[in-house]
């Protein structure tokens, strides 16, 4: 808790509390006062001060042995919370219309700072959508972006997995208290995001799921980010809701195609419709995104392509993929990938699991 005192901090979360005082109107009252001695102030000062009676009685009426509750569980879970007035406050969320007034973190706190790309889908997402998913997002961790998700099942869990199968550079935006796995059999990966990437939310510690915070949570995704990528969405769906989000923020959007057939596919090609750039690879995200010059890029993803020139390395990705899979996919009998697959888990660019094998990080 280096960036808001245990002091300071009973003040914010009475602001965060109090139902209708903003982050607007801190701004507007920062320019009378510190916003510190707000707390002291009786009923008919702050009234003066130009806030409405009924924030000015919630302000008065503050729960304080509520609020001791709150900053102990912080301490002793040891969440990092950020206002909006602190230094290390993102900018980019800075620009949106609605920015929350705390963000509760834990991991590394720097990833906020870091150039991200944030990427949505479905939950009921194909074995082919959670590949691509992966894929993406380890070549955008590759290429130096941290890529930002709701830790959903599905694409979101992909995208995570993808980053974290990289350099670890990976932050999730959470519905529900930074404390509170969900869902539950994400909690193997809510732990290594903890570890390597970060974690997110500006809801109190403990806060439990409820339908409307999601929505809310993706505004933070968005915008977080530079750009928003789909694979994979219903037309009705959360992804568009973030998609809408991005929009507002002037955010980038980004869609994967996929077969008309499929209902997973309406909600990207619906966007691309709309003015969405179609993205078959990370170089498609590069052209609208790039933070560093396109030349060094691309060298090194041509460099990276030839030293991955494998058939069946190709075939793999960080989801599992059976065995029976992989043969059908290089169109070649099982015994005969075997000895391959083997080199490849010797040359620890694979893994062998129960249910197949995936694919490592590159060296």
């Amino acid at each position: 808790m280096e960036n808001i005192k245990k002091s300071e901090l009973g003040n914010w979360l009475a602001f965060y509390l109090c139902k209708g005082l903003g982050v607007g109107t801190l701004i507007r009252l920062q320019d009378k006062l510190q916003l510190s001695q707000l707390t002291s102030k009786s009923y008919n000062q702050l009234l003066e001060l130009g806030l409405t009676a009924k924030i000015s009685t919630n302000l008065i009426n503050t729960d304080w042995s509520y609020i001791n509750q709150i900053i102990n569980s912080i301490v002793v879970q040891k969440i990092e919370v950020l206002c909006y007035f602190d230094a290390h406050y993102p900018e980019s969320l800075k620009q949106i219309s609605s920015p929350p007034l705390l963000l509760f973190c834990k991991g590394q706190l720097d990833l906020l700072s870091s150039p991200q790309i944030a990427m949505v889908g479905s939950r009921s997402a194909t074995p082919n959508g959670l590949t691509i998913a992966s894929q993406l997002a380890y070549d955008l961790v590759e290429t130096g972006f941290t890529v930002t998700s709701g830790l959903a099942l599905g694409i979101d869990g992909a995208a995570h997995k993808g980053a974290l199968a990289s350099k670890g550079r990976t932050i999730a935006v959470l519905g529900t208290g930074i404390d509170v796995v969900y869902p539950k059999r994400h909690g193997f990966l809510f732990e290594q995001i903890q570890n390597s990437g970060l974690l997110v939310s500006e809801f109190l510690p403990g806060s439990k799921p409820q339908a409307s915070n999601f929505p809310r949570r993706n505004r933070i995704i968005s915008g977080l980010s530079l750009g928003v990528v789909v694979v994979e969405a219903e037309i009705k769906s959360g992804s568009l809701i973030t998609t809408k989000y991005a929009l507002e923020q002037n955010r980038e959007v980004f869609a994967v195609p996929g077969s008309i057939h499929s209902s997973l596919s309406q909600g990207c090609h619906f966007l691309i419709k709309q003015g969405a750039k179609l993205i078959e690879n990370v170089d498609d995200i590069l052209e609208e995104v790039s933070i560093f010059p396109k030349s060094c890029l691309y060298t090194n993803r041509e460099q990276e392509k030839i030293k991955e020139d494998d058939p069946i390395l190709e075939q793999l990705g960080f989801e599992v993929t059976p065995v029976d899979v992989i043969a059908q996919r290089v169109q070649l009998p099982i015994e005969q990938i075997l000895p391959r697959l083997l080199d490849l888990e010797l040359e620890d660019k694979i893994a062998r699991v129960i249910d197949g094998y995936i694919k490592l990080r590159r060296c």
